[in-house]
């Protein structure tokens, strides 16, 4: 493009440009050729208010105009729509037309669209132009999308939660306003997967959506997305989603064009956009948490494979992590509607969904809810975690290369005191480790009453090493081999996802350690204990760690991994080892941290070329902390490698780079030599000296130097101070939780007393307490759990334990312990009694009774006695069927009883069900 071109001109070029990639043929109205396409672009067309700057044929019937403008005039664009507006209106010289439907504005680089067919037509950004044969589809459907979603029917809400029938409901309201983004907030484990194929299933049947779009950005939440497809089927028909309609999960670059719903990773279609080859790894793991592209990313340009009318709808999973920066060019590319889910949003997420949350569905209400469960906080806080320790320079003591854990043995030059955040870092205290593991193991009835095998428990460890450390420490305390418990990261030797899938089904690993792989999308039900042994910053990223605990499990599926569990899943456990319930989180986005990048591709990022200001500073950070470690010989070679640089000339250099002040001292510089040169010339030019400055230092040969020097500043393995526990216990806010809990629990009675037939009886007729049948209690249990499912009795009996003395056992199964805990709150007893206690003691005294007198029982007596007592505390009464059932039937049954006690059977069983019951 030549400089004195005009820029109505250079506009126009770009546009004609557009046009051709979409398809149109652009035709001056002299040289008009109606074969040349489907879709003709004619410039100039006279009509009734002066010459259109395009008009759009397809078929060579009249259906849009294009007004174009100036590059400088894209940000008034919406001020051009009357004037568009009104030639679509107006007559086209020859026609007698109708209004026409489609109108762009347009200046080659930013273009607005407006379908007039809308019922409140209302012009939007649009990546391009829309293709011929997408308006002759639009022109034979007899109304706009748009108009379409104003005519959805009512839903049936069969099958579906509360806070399910919520979201959909507010999302179509959502897309009946024509809103163009919407964020769907729901809480883990609510069923948001489940929600969107709802909603989509509802788009294609009622709205006659063409396609959707379900992005994903990590290959594995892709396949657990096809499986939920495969399995939905929708509450007005009983054939399978995938019966209905195509599904296709894109695992190559092409898709498919009789598919109506595609599942993609955001990676992939960046690559299919940008048409290049996809790096199958880079599918794996989230972009957000990858390391830094080597280069300054391309900008994705029209495909005409894919065009942006692609999709009427895209769904973004898990949308508080990957939309962002580069890929966010992906969702700006299509002429689309876009739902966000996550359960986790932060401020950029509103942001980006322009604060348009059809749904805020939280943690707290899918607990209230039972749809989540909650946890209580147990909190081991050791010396060294709170205060760190000194090694003096005498002592000799092992230090570990980190990466190769090669050891040697060696004595300090000087004291070395370490603080608590330098452990597991630069110094590992084996003691601590044990202490806080020995202390977990030590205190697991307490914290798990009644289990035979520990909970599935999930570890946060700091860094790989830290795992490694903390895996063989729980293997030697627990006394287990490498099944019990295994490492899950993305590095790991062993596929990730079977030692994910073995978490998730099998009996071992009971504990998994990560870094960084379980914080989204992974989920792991059975999980009933979460111990952090690393800070974590970011309330976002905590949430998220959190939620990998939240869901809920039924008795059957949990007992199959975890066989003493008496009940479906009730909570979770946080065992916090480092304080992470206390110390302050920021709205940061630990994932976007460049912690987790490798030194080696911060170097390559910048020999390479990337100019992204984070890599640059996140380099200089960790130049800065090498510095400090490295030996003078080692500075020595820095320089000889740099032709004389000092470290800290480098790191000088690539923070200004970034720094505003030196560039602008830099851009007056160059103008001063250069008057002619316009100033954003001076400053583009100024950056790009700053730019190659900085990273002329950084040759493959200093780079394979620095990461080699980086590696051999090892760990200190100190073995000289050994830890002590300074408290174990249930946190103060577990307490009042608890107390929360107590409290619930007894108002929720109270105000049942006159509907439960069972604590009527407790409550106003003591007498006839041994009339509580089986069959009573269970009720009572039904309704609690269909009302208040998070007030489960095994719940609530944990809470007491928490706040008094509890006479006994946790119960062996929920009845026994709603009993029991009927009893307390009742006043009956006077302290939380296991109810086997009582009927024991219930039973001791009526055999005392009864051969205090005349009678004597003998042994084959009692031991029937004793197996009515062993019934009755698990099963509350006895009636006289019940014999012919086990155990009774096994020792000969009803007949057998006979035999024994004669005439005095019946008045036995019925002196029995008083007694045992009182």
């Amino acid at each position: 493009m030549s400089h004195n071109q005009k820029p109505e001109q250079v506009a126009r070029d770009l546009i004609d440009k557009k046009l051709d990639d979409s398809g149109w043929a652009v035709q001056d109205k002299n040289r008009l050729d109606w074969n040349a396409s489907t879709g003709v672009a004619i410039k100039e067309y006279q009509t009734e208010v002066g010459p259109a700057d395009y008009v759009l044929f397809v078929n060579q019937k009249p259906v849009g105009v294009i007004e174009a403008k100036r590059e400088e005039e894209g940000h008034h664009l919406t001020v051009v729509e009357e004037q568009s507006a009104e030639y679509a209106t107006s007559k086209l010289k020859y026609l007698n037309n109708e209004p026409l439907p489609f109108v762009y504005e347009s200046t080659g680089k930013v273009t607005r669209y407006t379908d007039y067919r809308d019922p409140k037509p209302r012009s939007r950004p649009a990546f391009s132009f829309h293709r011929p044969e997408t308006f002759l589809h639009y022109l034979k459907q007899e109304k706009s999308l748009r108009e379409r979603l104003l005519e959805m029917p009512d839903f049936k809400t069969d099958g579906l939660r509360d806070c399910q029938i919520r979201a959909i409901y507010n999302l179509e309201e959502s897309f009946k306003e024509n809103r163009p983004r919407a964020l769907v907030q729901m809480a883990t484990g609510s069923g948001k997967t489940y929600t969107a194929i709802t909603f989509i299933y509802r788009l294609l049947k009622f709205a006659d959506a063409k396609k959707i779009l379900f992005l994903v950005d990590t290959r594995n939440l892709g396949e657990q997305a096809e499986q939920e497809f495969m399995a939905y089927v929708p509450n007005d028909d009983n054939r399978k989603f995938t019966e209905l309609y195509n599904v296709q999960r894109l695992t190559s670059n092409y898709i498919s064009s009789d598919s109506q719903v595609c599942i993609s990773t955001i990676q992939r279609l960046y690559s299919i956009l940008k048409g290049e080859e996809l790096d199958e790894e880079s599918e794996e793991e989230n972009p957000a948490e990858k390391e830094w592209k080597p280069k300054e990313p391309l900008p994705v340009v029209y495909n005409e494979n894919v065009p942006i009318e692609e999709f009427d709808f895209v769904v973004i999973d898990e949308c508080h992590r990957s939309i962002y920066n580069l890929w966010q060019q992906v969702l700006d590319y299509f002429d689309a509607f876009l739902i966000g889910l996550t359960a986790t949003p932060d401020k950029r997420t509103f942001a980006f969904f322009n604060e348009n949350v059809v749904s805020e569905y939280s943690h707290e209400e899918a607990v209230a809810d039972g749809v989540n469960v909650g946890y209580e906080v147990y909190t081991i806080e050791t010396e060294i975690t709170k205060n760190g320790a000194e090694i003096k320079a005498e002592e000799f003591v092992d230090k570990r290369e980190k990466l190769s854990r090669k050891k040697r043995w060696e004595q300090l030059d000087e004291d070395f005191t370490y603080t608590s955040n330098k452990l597991d870092r630069d110094v590992v205290n084996p003691s601590q480790i044990r202490n806080v593991i020995r202390t977990f193991k030590n205190k697991l009835p307490e914290i798990f009453p009644g289990r035979k095998e520990l909970p599935k428990t999930l570890i946060f460890a700091k860094t790989d090493s830290h795992a490694d450390d903390i895996i063989q420490i729980v293997r030697e305390e627990f006394g287990e081999g490498n099944a019990f418990c295994k490492k899950v990261t993305y590095k790991v030797d062993e596929d990730p996802k079977s030692v994910l899938s073995q978490f998730r089904n099998d009996y071992n690993p009971r504990i998994a350690v990560t870094v960084d792989m379980i914080a989204t999308g992974t989920d792991v039900k059975p999980l009933e204990c979460l111990m952090f042994m690393r800070d974590v910053k970011s309330r976002n990223y905590f949430e998220q760690m959190k939620g990998r605990g939240t869901r809920t499990l039924d008795f059957d599926d949990l007992q199959k991994v975890t066989p003493s569990s008496i009940s479906a899943k009730t909570h979770f456990v946080i065992v916090d080892a480092v304080g992470v319930t206390k110390s302050m989180k920021t709205d940061s986005r630990p994932l976007e941290r460049k912690k987790g990048i490798p030194m080696k591709d911060l170097l390559g990022a910048v020999t390479f070329g990337a100019e992204d200001e984070d890599v640059y500073v996140s380099l200089a950070n960790r130049l800065a902390r090498l510095e400090k470690q490295i030996t003078p010989q080692e500075r020595e070679t820095f320089a000889e490698k740099t032709g004389g640089k000092e470290i800290n000339e480098a790191i000088k250099d690539l923070l200004n780079a970034h720094n505003p002040d030196v560039i602008e001292a830099k851009t007056q510089m160059i103008q001063t030599e250069e008057p002619e040169m316009s100033e954003n010339e001076a400053r583009r030019k100024a950056r790009e000296n700053l730019f190659s400055t900085a990273r002329a230092t950084f040759t493959g040969q200093l780079n394979e130097y620095l990461e080699n020097v980086r590696k051999v500043h090892e760990q200190i393995i100190d073995t000289v101070n050994t830890d002590t526990i300074l408290r174990a216990e249930w946190d103060e806010d577990a307490v009042i939780r608890a107390d929360e809990v107590v409290s619930d629990f007894k108002t929720y009675l109270e105000a049942n007393r006159e509907e439960i037939t069972a604590l009527k009886i407790f409550y106003n007729q003591p007498y006839q307490r041994r009339d509580v049948t089986f069959r009573m209690i269970k009720d009572v249990l039904e309704k609690l759990k269909a009302e208040k499912p998070y007030l489960a009795p095994l719940r609530v009996w944990q809470a007491y334990e928490q706040l008094e003395e509890v006479n006994g056992n946790s119960p062996k199964n929920e009845l026994t312990a709603l009993i029991s805990l009927i009893r307390r709150v009742t006043e009956i007893d006077p302290v939380l009694t296991s109810y086997d206690l009582t009927v024991s003691r219930n039973f001791q005294n009526w055999v005392f009774d009864k051969q205090a007198g005349t009678l004597k029982f003998n042994e084959d007596q009692m031991g029937w006695l004793r197996m009515i007592r062993d019934y009755v505390a698990t099963s509350f009464h006895l009636e006289i069927d019940d014999l012919d059932y086990p155990p009774f039937d096994a020792l000969g049954g009803r007949g057998r009883m006979y035999q024994l006690f004669g005439n005095e059977m019946n008045t036995m069983i019925d002196e029995l069900n008083e007694a045992l019951a009182v």
